[in-house]
C-alpha cells in the first residue's frame, strides 16, 4: 500500500507513459521520395495501388501525390517540381533522397496538441524545433495550410516530425473526398533502418516512455528487428555487411527503409514472398518492380 508521500511523488512526476505517448505515435502519413512524381505514381500503380496528384508545395522545390486510406493515414509520394528553384531544392532536408530516388525518407504524426507535445519531448531532453508553416495548392485550387516541427536531428527520418493543420485535415488527406483505396486500411508499421539497434531502442524509450520492445530476426529481410508493441515503430539493423539495408544506411543514415500497410477487405496483391513478423504474416511487393520496400500485414 502506497503512503501519502509516495502518492504525492508519483503525481508530481512528468507524464511519459506508454498510454499518453502511444497516442502521439499514430501515423499521419509516410513519405517516399524520388525525382519524378509521375514515375513514382506509375510504379505504385504497377502493383495495384492507385494514387492522386496533390499539387506543388509552396517551397518552390517539391510536388506530391498521395494514396489515402480509410483509417486516415496516407502514403505520400514526393518529388522534384519540374521547374524547381535549385537553391530551394538544395536547401530541402530530403534533397539527397529526392535527387537519388531514395524511396522511404520520413514519417509524421499529428498530436492532439502540437505545442504540448513539443514541450513534453523537450522535457525528455529530445530536441524539437519551433513549428514552421508550409502550404500547397491542390489541382482543384483548394489551398492547404499546416505547420510542422522537426523532432531530433532529422525531419522525420528517425523520430516522426509533428504536423498540425490550419485548414481542414480531410482536405489534405482526401483530395477526392474519400480514401484513394479501400484495399488497405492504412499505414500499420514504419520500419526504420538503424546502425545501432540498442542505441535506437534507448532513444525511443527516452522520447516516448516505452517499455522494452519485442525482438526477432528476419533472414529474408536481412535484419534484426525490434518492435514496440502498440506503436507502428519497427527498428531494423542489417545482419550482414554489404546487404541492401547496410548499403542504404551508408547512403542515408538512420531513416525509414520500408513501410507496411494493414490489409483491407479487398486485396489483389502483386507479391514477391512473405515472412512472419511478431506473429503476423508480412507479404512484400516486389521491390525491383516498385522501387522501394512496401509490404502488407
Amino acid at each position: 500500500m502506497l503512503r501519502l508521500g509516495a502518492i504525492a511523488l508519483v503525481a508530481s512526476l512528468p507524464v511519459l507513459t506508454q498510454d499518453m505517448s502511444g497516442q502521439e505515435l499514430r501515423v499521419d502519413h509516410v513519405t517516399v521520395a524520388g525525382r519524378n512524381v509521375r514515375v513514382l505514381m506509375e510504379a505504385l500503380h504497377s502493383v495495384g495501388i492507385p494514387s492522386e496528384y496533390g499539387g506543388p508545395h509552396a517551397n518552390r522545390a517539391t510536388e506530391m501525390s498521395l494514396t489515402s486510406f480509410p483509417d486516415g493515414s496516407y502514403l505520400e509520394l514526393i518529388a522534384i517540381q519540374r521547374h524547381a528553384d535549385p537553391a530551394a531544392l538544395a536547401a530541402h532536408e530530403w534533397h539527397v533522397a529526392l535527387e537519388t530516388d531514395g524511396g522511404p525518407c520520413a514519417w509524421a504524426v499529428r498530436p492532439k496538441d502540437l505545442s504540448a507535445e513539443v514541450q513534453r519531448l523537450r522535457a525528455a531532453s529530445i530536441p524539437v524545433t519551433d513549428a514552421k508553416r508550409n502550404a500547397r495548392l491542390r489541382p482543384d485550387r483548394v489551398r492547404l495550410d499546416w505547420e510542422t516541427a522537426r523532432v531530433g536531428s532529422g525531419n522525420g527520418t528517425f523520430f516522426p516530425f509533428l504536423i498540425h493543420d490550419f485548414t481542414a485535415r480531410d482536405d489534405r488527406a482526401y483530395p477526392s473526398g474519400k480514401p484513394t483505396t479501400e484495399a488497405f486500411m492504412g499505414i500499420s508499421k514504419v520500419v526504420i533502418g538503424v546502425k545501432d539497434l540498442d542505441a535506437a531502442v534507448a532513444q525511443f524509450q527516452r522520447a516516448y516512455g516505452l517499455p522494452a520492445p519485442e525482438r526477432q530476426t528476419d533472414v529474408d529481410f536481412g535484419a534484426a528487428l525490434a518492435w514496440f508493441r502498440g506503436t507502428p515503430v519497427v527498428l531494423a539493423t542489417p545482419l550482414a555487411s554489404g546487404s541492401w539495408l547496410d548499403l542504404r544506411l551508408r547512403r542515408f543514415g538512420d531513416s525509414p527503409c520500408a513501410f507496411l500497410l494493414a490489409r483491407g477487405k479487398k486485396s489483389a496483391l502483386s507479391i514477391k514472398r512473405g515472412s512472419n513478423w511478431f506473429g503476423k504474416q508480412v507479404i512484400w511487393f516486389d521491390p525491383s518492380q516498385l522501387g522501394f520496400h512496401l509490404g502488407v500485414e
